[in-house]
């Protein structure tokens, strides 16, 4: 377990980390940072630039046996925060807000217990991932020829969760988290002199009939079998001025699925509508697709591995609020290997994540080590 002493360095870690976010794609720093604490700890491997900036740390055990991946993300928010900590971010706009700094602390302290106490076989992975916030991070990962080195059999995560009291823990096999998707719909017409409105060609009317069309598309509530939802994120059309009639306008959608195999139906209907809607408006259209996220579900058997290592623990543990509405850029793991992760309360008073007054508490530190290091004794001994 963490000594008093790994607990204020970690903390340290999380608070330097904190002060210097990096947005997805952009975790240079963050990377280099993690890559000098783990090379104090000399892993079998240490492989940087996967996937992007991230980074994975491989430790070999003496006896052949299955590959663990826990995996953590590294990239921060495009959101400036509001805080009045001595810790609180140094780079305007961009703020780690959603507590993968925390993720990644929990990690770099599980680093230091699998080198005091080895595991007898198998293979630990340990994978700071980039760009988790745009979807984008894991499918570079995974596509990266040096991850087929150390391809895990199975994959952990977590993410920290407030509204839950602090330390408990939520899990469950099958869903966790939905699929989600950005579409991007821009309508092209023709601009023209507001006092002589019929010599252009206004997306407004294409506009204001698509939202509630796309609404009513994914009208949403519980998650389960069939569940989809469609939000209205941002909407414009022309320029901010009085004598001018608009010729292009957009619309960007956020599409949610509990399934992926149900997201091509979504996306193909809500295009529909939108080309449908180009055709009767004498508009042109075009679509760009982003922040793709896969569906997250727990494994069966990693799941209860988690489980166990919680109960053992005395940790309390619930199934509420699974499956979640909310993506996560984990999911795609589980297409290569036995995965799970599961939600660690941040406490009920909480801040919400990605709010500007958002802050992972380090009480968390040693919880969410010591139940990764529990699961990795329980399957690597």
């Amino acid at each position: 377990m963490l000594t008093n002493s790994d607990f204020v360095e970690l903390i340290g870690s999380r608070h330097h980390l904190h002060r210097y976010p990096e947005v997805s794609g952009e975790e240079v720093g963050t990377a280099a940072y993690v890559a000098a604490e783990l090379a104090k700890l000399q892993p079998d491997h240490l492989v940087t630039n996967v996937g992007g900036h991230g980074v994975a740390a491989v430790w070999d055990m003496a006896e052949p046996g299955p590959t663990v991946m826990f995996r953590s993300e590294l990239d921060a928010l495009p959101i400036n925060e509001v805080s009045d900590a001595e810790h609180r971010s140094t780079v305007p706009g961009e703020a780690h807000l959603c507590g993968h700094d925390g993720h990644t602390t929990i990690l770099l302290g599980l680093a230091r217990l699998v080198v005091r106490r080895p595991s007898l076989r198998g293979r630990v992975v340990l994978m700071f991932q980039p760009a988790e916030e745009d979807g984008s991070g894991a499918a570079a990962v995974l596509a990266d020829p040096r991850f087929g080195g150390f391809k895990p059999d199975w994959s952990f995560a977590l993410h920290n969760m407030p509204g839950i009291p602090l330390g408990q823990v939520v899990t469950a096999p099958g869903p966790a988290n939905c699929a989600s998707e950005g579409l991007r719909v821009v309508f092209q017409g023709k601009t023209s002199h507001a006092s002589m409105p019929e010599n252009g060609v206004s997306p407004a009317l294409a506009i204001v009939s698509l939202i509630p069309a796309a609404l009513a598309a994914g009208k949403g509530g519980d998650v389960g079998p069939g569940f989809r939802l469609v939000s209205v994120c941002h909407a414009s059309m022309g320029e901010p001025a009085f004598g001018i009639t608009p010729g292009e306008g957009e619309v960007w959608l956020t599409l949610r699925t509990l399934f992926d195999s149900d997201m091509g139906t979504l996306r193909a209907e809500v295009m529909d509508l939108a080309a449908g809607l180009a055709v009767e408006h004498g508009l042109q259209v075009t679509f760009t697709h982003h922040d793709r996220f896969a569906a997250c579900a727990n494994h069966p058997e990693a799941a209860q591995t988690i489980s166990r290592a919680v109960d053992d623990l005395g940790i309390a543990r619930s199934a509420a609020g699974l499956p979640m509405r909310a993506s996560e850029d984990f999911g795609i793991f589980g297409q290569h290997s036995m995965s799970a992760m599961f939600l660690l309360g941040a406490g009920e008073a909480s801040a919400s994540l990605h709010n500007p007054d958002y802050d992972f508490p380090d009480a968390l530190i040693p919880k969410g080590v010591a139940i990764f290091d529990r699961i990795r004794q329980d399957l690597l001994g």
